[in-house]
């Protein structure tokens, strides 16, 4: 009945609407808890973020407005709507309005295929995967459309930075995701969650406990956090260089859709390494199936956003050649060997060889890259010249 509840409560209502309205009514009561849930996990993931970065940093996070600062979320919000909406001059303003909807309207769409719990998904196609990454594509698109329509050379160096590191990171995305789908079987989301059900002994059959499998989920989720230019791939936005490239010239509300654009996109590529690594809704232990299926998906969600965090407070950001580089001399080539390592694994049928060559596939292919992309500092002898 718990693993079931919001179900139910859906069947349950349906049942007081006319028979002419059930399915728009069927529509909007499966939209509408997208809608709500992920934006107020968004609202919490803010203050977690903040307190967890100041504790790493031996500082104070939000700690004055509600008890322990919980409340800071709606003293921002309430910011960004009573501020005042700058637009240049020169801006295209049309374009300029659009593109934090359309980005908004992208992050939002991908949560229809990935299932929440059991028999909790919008839309169960049979190319769930494959629907998820077309839709994300497009927000490349929003990204250029923001910075092309600023009319700022910062705006746009940003935007086009953000569409070369997005679409080089997309390849070993996908590549990474392949080998699960060769795994499976299958681009539902539903069937690869459950091709990972059962257990043996006390471990469950999940992807991500395989040699191929672990590999992919780390490069996946290396890709995931440059697709959603997380530190240390925040470049996009380095303030360093571009100070806050492609939304510079966005204020009040317009910088809030993108910065809930981006979080509802973290939230989502997290949801799709769960369904296809860490085996959905099903539990971690076989004593602890009598755990509704949506709570374990909301803890491995909440775990990969506590990783998120803890990188962007501990590692600094690349630079630009550094990130290209690894992308395409690291990160594709390392993808393509856990395709094959996958499809090794699975024609070795049962048994110990298929460890021995899955794990040899990698890891020696993991040396020889990694020795490939070392920075090899020549450094000389500085010498010092003084004015005369």
């Amino acid at each position: 009945m718990l693993d079931q509840m919001f179900v139910l409560l859906k069947h349950w209502l349906l049942g007081y609407s006319p028979a002419v309205l059930q399915p728009a009514v069927s529509i909007f009561l499966t939209i509408l808890p997208i809608l709500l849930v992920f934006p107020v996990l968004f609202a919490l993931t803010t203050v977690l973020e903040r307190k967890g970065l100041g504790r790493m940093q031996n500082r104070y996070g939000p700690n004055r407005v509600g008890i322990y600062g919980i409340l800071q979320p709606m003293a921002d919000a309430v910011k960004s709507l009573t501020k005042e909406d700058i637009v240049p001059a020169a801006a295209d303003r049309t374009v300029h309005f659009l593109a934090p909807l359309v980005l908004l309207a992208v992050a939002f769409v991908p949560y229809a295929v990935l299932p929440i719990g059991r028999n909790m998904i919008a839309a169960n196609l049979d190319a769930g995967v494959l629907f998820f990454f077309a839709i994300g594509a497009i927000s490349e698109l929003s990204v250029f459309m923001a910075g092309w329509s600023s009319r700022n050379k910062y705006s746009l160096l940003g935007a086009m930075r953000a569409v070369a590191q997005m679409i080089s990171y997309e390849v070993p995305l996908l590549l990474s995701s392949v080998a699960v789908i060769m795994a499976a079987g299958s681009l539902s989301t539903v069937e690869i969650v459950q091709k990972q059900a059962g257990f043996s002994g006390i471990f469950p059959h999940w992807y991500v406990l395989t040699p191929w499998g672990f590999a992919g989920f780390i490069l996946f989720m290396i890709a995931a956090t440059a697709e959603t230019n997380r530190s240390p791939f925040d470049l996009p936005e380095g303030e360093s260089e571009i100070i806050a490239g492609y939304y510079l010239e966005y204020s009040g509300f317009k910088f809030a859709l993108f910065f809930l654009g981006e979080y509802l996109g973290m939230f989502a590529i997290s949801g799709l390494g769960i369904t296809l690594f860490l085996g959905g809704w099903s539990a971690p232990l076989p004593f602890f199936t009598w755990v509704p299926s949506w709570i374990w998906f909301f803890a491995k969600l909440l775990g990969l956003i506590v990783g998120f965090i803890w990188v962007r407070g501990t590692l600094p950001r690349l630079r630009m050649d550094q990130l290209m580089n690894f992308a395409w001399k690291f990160m594709l080539p390392m993808a393509l060997v856990v395709v094959v390592s996958a499809g090794a694994w699975r024609f070795l049928g049962q048994g110990v060889m298929r460890w021995v060559v899955s794990i040899l596939f990698i890891a020696v292919a993991y040396l020889l890259l990694a020795r490939g992309v070392e920075t090899r500092n020549r450094i000389a002898k500085r010498t010092y010249r003084f004015a005369e």
